[in-house]
């Protein structure tokens, strides 16, 4: 019974995250204003970019408050392409608080780098 209720408040807190950033990249406010913002452009069905979801995950959690994380999948959003400048997927885009780009990244970014530059960012 105790996984079930694990399992199921996994679940929840998951549709929850997905919300959030679908409401944010669907808002456009991308990068949030006064914020350090990481943009992750990827698709759902990509397979770097699935493994980009515990790494988007556990940053959330990490700079929650203190930064935003937006997922925007491309396949479902093909303007953000152009948008964004996206010549592979997935790529992270790294803002610092004035919503200016300081850093990009192409393919899969493991968590301790992803980790070290968003500390950077918010250190400035």
């Amino acid at each position: 019974m105790e996984n079930v209720v694990k399992i199921i408040s996994c679940i929840l807190t998951l549709i929850l995250v997905c919300a959030t950033i679908a409401y944010a990249a669907s808002q456009k406010d991308v990068p949030v204003k006064n914020m350090v913002t990481v943009v992750d452009l990827g698709a759902k069905t990509c397979i770097p970019c699935k493994m980009m979801v515990p790494v988007l995950d556990a940053m959330e959690k990490q700079c929650q408050g203190k930064a935003a994380i937006v997922f925007i999948d491309v396949r479902e959003n093909p303007e953000q392409v152009a948008t964004f400048g996206i010549r592979a997927i997935p790529t992270q885009i790294f803002f610092d608080k004035t919503g200016k780009e300081v850093y990009r990244h192409e393919g899969f970014l493991d968590a301790q780098p992803f980790s070290e530059m968003l500390d950077k960012l918010l250190v400035n």
